[in-house]
């Protein structure tokens, strides 16, 4: 599905156009009126495998025993991945933001168009929300988040709440579910607009440029 292009740009600054004085063309590292950049492109798949490991691992975890040797680990690697995966965040909303969107396809109904700019906003919020519950899980009894050894996010947040470790994880398992429901529309509907609707929703996010 592609969400209505809310965004303006004056024609002097609108990415994607040439690059330098020779007139060059950027090889798809912007956004478009045909198509999305690679830089576009590169942020999405890597949060549909990302975002897709870290589910399948946090339900994996659930099953696990005391004695298991990922009963650590498991959360450790959850919890590395899930901050990278927040900062990734950031640069993808500000890529979002001082990027225009490809136009609609001609073909796909104003009122699909406007569900989809819906979607994508709730999927952005269910991310944001489910980093903010993961974060209170980490650091529930005071202590940071260790981040594969490299650096340390502190507790900052101090809540005298009973139980915080237990419904923040409750929170966070049923943001995750409602977040694996959205995408999977959102993959059902890209899937409809090209075998069904056969237009260029789809190849737009592989990078695919309109051939004039």
């Amino acid at each position: 599905m592609n969400p209505e292009n809310t965004l303006n740009s004056s024609p002097d600054s609108k990415p994607g156009k040439t690059a330098g004085n020779n007139g060059s063309k950027w090889v798809n590292l912007y956004n478009n009126a045909e198509g999305y950049g690679i830089v576009a492109v590169a942020l999405h798949w890597s949060f549909v495998i990302v975002v897709t490991g870290l589910f399948a691992l946090g339900v994996w975890m659930t099953s696990l025993d005391y004695y298991h040797e990922w009963y650590k680990r498991g959360p450790d690697l959850h919890r590395s991945i899930g901050v990278l995966l927040f900062m990734l965040l950031l640069f993808r909303v500000y890529w979002r933001i001082s990027n225009p969107l490809p136009e609609p396809e001609p073909c796909t109904p104003t009122w699909q168009n406007r569900i989809a700019h819906w979607v994508h906003l709730g999927m952005y919020l269910l991310l944001f929300t489910m980093v903010i519950s993961g974060y209170l899980i980490s650091t529930a009894d005071g202590r940071g988040v260790d981040v594969f050894g490299m650096f340390q996010v502190p507790a900052l947040i101090e809540l005298n709440i009973e139980n915080l470790e237990d419904r923040a994880g409750e929170v966070h398992w049923y943001l995750a579910l409602t977040l694996a429901v959205m995408a999977g529309i959102h993959a059902l509907a890209a899937l409809k607009h090209h075998f069904i609707d056969r237009d260029r929703t789809l190849v737009k996010m592989l990078g695919k440029r309109s051939p004039n």
